[in-house]
Order: C-alpha cells, then structure tokens, then sequence
C-alpha cells in the first residue's frame, strides 16, 4: 500500500514481493458467507425503507400511533326485592320450669328410696320412706287423749241438762248453772284441740313417705338408707334430692336497653313478636320454637340490661337445665326488602357505600344503611333504588367519577351448606379393634 500525494488517499497497488523457495504458505483467513449475506441486506434494506418512508408521507399518510386504552369492563346487577324478615340475636341458658329441692318434713331415720338416679317421676310418686313407728305411737296417744277429751265433755254436757231441769224448781242457783255451762265448753274446747292434735300426728305419719310434689326428672339420692335426716325446721332440713321439671322449659336470656328500647317502640307500633328460636351449641339451624311469656320490671343498673324469659316445648326430655343456647327474637312482621351480594359492599373510611353504573358508563359511589345478612344478601335498607344498575365483579376496576363497560349479571343466593346433623366434637382417643 501506498501514498498519493496527488489526491491525498491511500491506493492499493499490487507489487511483486519475490517468496523464498523455503518459505510456508501464508495462511489465508476463511471465507465467511452468513456476515456477508447480513451486510448485504443491511445495505439494500435501509434505503428501501427510506423510499417507502418518504413515498408515504408524501401520498399523504400520518404517523402510526399506540391505540388508546378501552375502558373498564365491570359485572352489574340490579338489586334483589324479596319478603325478609328481620331478627335480633340473644344468647342465654335453659332453666327448669319448676324445680323443687326435696326435703323431709319429719326427723327420723330413711327406711327405704323408691326411684333410681335420674328417672322421670310422676306428681305423687314415693321416694322416700322415713320410719314412721315412732308417728304411728305418738298418732295412738293423741287419739287417745281425744277420746278422753270426748267424755269428759259428754259428761258435763250431762251434768248440764240435770241441772237446768231443776231450774223450774229453784233446786240449783244461777251460779250453778254457770259453771256447768262453763265447764262444757271447756269440755268442747279441750275435744278441739285434742283432734287438733290427732290431725297433726296423722300428718306426721303421712310425711314419713316423701313424694314428689311435681313431675319431672329426679336427681341422684343425698341420703341412703339407714341415715338419720332432719326435718323439724326448713332451714335445717336435710336435702334428700330434687327434681326438675322439664316440659315445658325455660330460656332465659339477658337483653340490651337498646333492643329492649327498639321492642318497646315494635309494641307501640302494633308489631310487638313474641316468637322466639333456639339453636344449640352444636346445630346449624334454629329448630327449637318457643314465646316470650315474661320480661323483668326494671333494667340492671350494673350492667344495663334486662332479664326477659321464654318458654319451649320439651315433650322429649331432650333439652336440659344448664344448656347453652342461641336465640333469634324476631324483629317485626315481614317487610320487603333490597338485597345485594356483600360482597358488593365496600367501606369507604367509617361509611359503607355502593358502586352504582349510571346509564352513560360513570361509576357513583351511594352511601348505604346495611341491615342483616341473608344466605350471602346483604340487606339494604336505605341509599339505592330497585333499577340502580350495582357493580357486583371487578370493584376495583371500578374507581367512582370513571367510564366504566357494564357486562349483565344476576344477584343470587349462596346457602350455606347444611345437612341438619349436629356438629360432632372429634374423640379424644381411638384404639384398634381386636377381632
């Protein structure tokens, strides 16, 4: 390679280097034929791109741009107009309608128990048995007494007519006659009070069988034969056991000023419900029926609420004393009502508020008034009308003040899953067969 001066560029120019006889064969880089077909493209591409570049622009054509974003596409629905009605919930315990402590009425020593632990009993029935000879001699004596009580007075009364037979005869004085008649209703009086007292030692015997004043399921025994119980007094009286009327039974409940001030307010109105459900620990579904038959005169000061009380069927003997309970008092009679999806409802800080599509695509945010939930429908009392179009999928697509796309959905109810049977607490322990 060499240099002309003449126009100042490198020019290539073969010249003839003699090679030495011995000398190896110069190495010669190896042809490439995908770099060349690349730059070949690259060389013709660019300038046709360039023509039809300019060829468009000059028949008039603009610039290609990025499309616009679509709005939003959202699910709506109208809101659901159904029949509800509305309840307020209690928690509480079942009580025995009546309950009576067994106690003897005589002391004495028990002699025999006429039940097992735990059995139905029916008004009347013997439990216990006191020994009763003691009674019996103590009943002999005053039948005794009364009867010398009798003769006594039949022999002034005697005394009595002879003397005033000799009335006409001026045979006795008056002061005679006075203390005859003085004496027979002594004699009257002393025959009173000795059958008085055959009375009560006839009690006494009847009390040495201990019965039960009510029907209803008896506890276990507090005394076995052979032991000496109490009974002169009732506030030493022995407790032998008690019993448990179970048919009907009561739930009773403790309630709040403001539901009782809301019951208050259904009454005056001409709404009060006296109809009342009852679910157990263990159920799903409210399936004890009962009424409210008694509410206290006056709220606690301490805790501000009020005792009411209700009665249900137990023809069964299935509930009992002690049990823990769910109440549900309704809250008035059946109302229509607006109902949602809640998964609809939306909090918007300390409001809760609907997402409405008006008929030109503008999302609205409504405040509501929420009621209770039914079957996943959230009851709307207030704040949206039966044709407002609701979002109910894709909330957060949907910002209030918006253009949203609406696509038609249905409001439906999801209910719970139940096959009525009690939920069963697993067994603490489990072991294997041995066949």
């Amino acid at each position: 390679m060499t240099f002309d001066s003449r126009n100042e560029n490198f020019t290539d120019r073969a010249e003839v280097v003699p090679v030495p006889a011995d000398a190896a064969p110069a190495a010669v880089p190896p042809f490439t034929p995908r770099r060349s077909r690349v730059r070949l493209a690259a060389l013709v591409g660019l300038p046709v791109a360039a023509l039809l570049g300019v060829g468009h622009m000059m028949m008039g054509g603009t610039p290609a741009s990025a499309d616009a974003p679509s709005a939003p596409t959202v699910t709506v629905a109208t809101p659901v107009e159904r029949s509800v009605t509305e309840w307020d919930d209690y928690i509480g315990r079942f009580a025995a309608s009546q309950a009576v402590e067994i106690r003897p009425r005589v002391s004495g020593q028990i002699t025999g128990i006429h039940f097992k632990d735990g059995d139905f009993v029916r008004k009347g029935q013997l439990l216990f048995t006191i020994d009763p000879r003691p009674f019996t001699a103590a009943m002999a004596e005053a039948q005794a007494r009364a009867a010398s009580a009798r003769t006594a007075a039949a022999l002034a009364r005697s005394e009595l007519a002879r003397a005033e037979r000799l009335i006409a005869d001026e045979a006795v004085s008056a002061e005679e006659i006075d203390s005859l008649r003085a004496a027979v209703r002594s004699a009257n009086a002393a025959v009173a009070a000795a059958e008085a007292t055959v009375r009560t030692r006839a009690l006494d015997v009847e009390f040495t069988q201990v019965r039960a004043p009510i029907s209803g399921r008896v506890s276990d025994r507090r005394a076995d034969i052979g032991n000496l119980v109490a009974g002169d007094n009732a506030g030493s009286a022995t407790l032998l056991t008690t019993v448990y009327a179970l048919d009907p039974i009561y739930f009773t409940f403790d309630g709040s000023e403001a539901l009782y001030l809301k019951a208050q307010r259904l009454a005056q109105a001409g709404e009060k419900e006296t109809t009342v459900q009852v679910r157990l620990q263990d159920e799903t579904d409210y399936r004890w029926n009962g009424r409210i038959d008694f509410t206290d005169n006056g709220i606690d000061p301490n805790s501000g609420t009020i005792r009411g009380r209700a009665v249900i069927p137990n023809p069964d003997h299935f509930l009992t004393p002690g049990m823990f309970g769910n109440m549900r008092l309704s809250g008035g009679q059946a109302r229509p009502a607006l109902l949602v999806p809640d998964s609809a409802v939306v909090s918007d800080q300390a409001r809760k508020v609907v997402l409405v599509v008006q008929q030109d695509g503008t999302v609205v945010a409504r405040p509501v008034e929420l009621g209770a939930v039914v079957d996943g429908l959230r009851i709307i009392r207030s704040g949206i009308a039966a044709r407002d179009r609701v979002v109910i999928s894709g909330m957060q697509l949907a910002q209030p003040g918006t253009m949203v796309q609406t696509r038609a959905g249905k409001v439906e109810a999801v209910k719970a899953a139940s096959n009525g049977r009690p939920i069963t607490p697993p067994a603490s322990q489990a072991t294997f067969t041995v066949r």
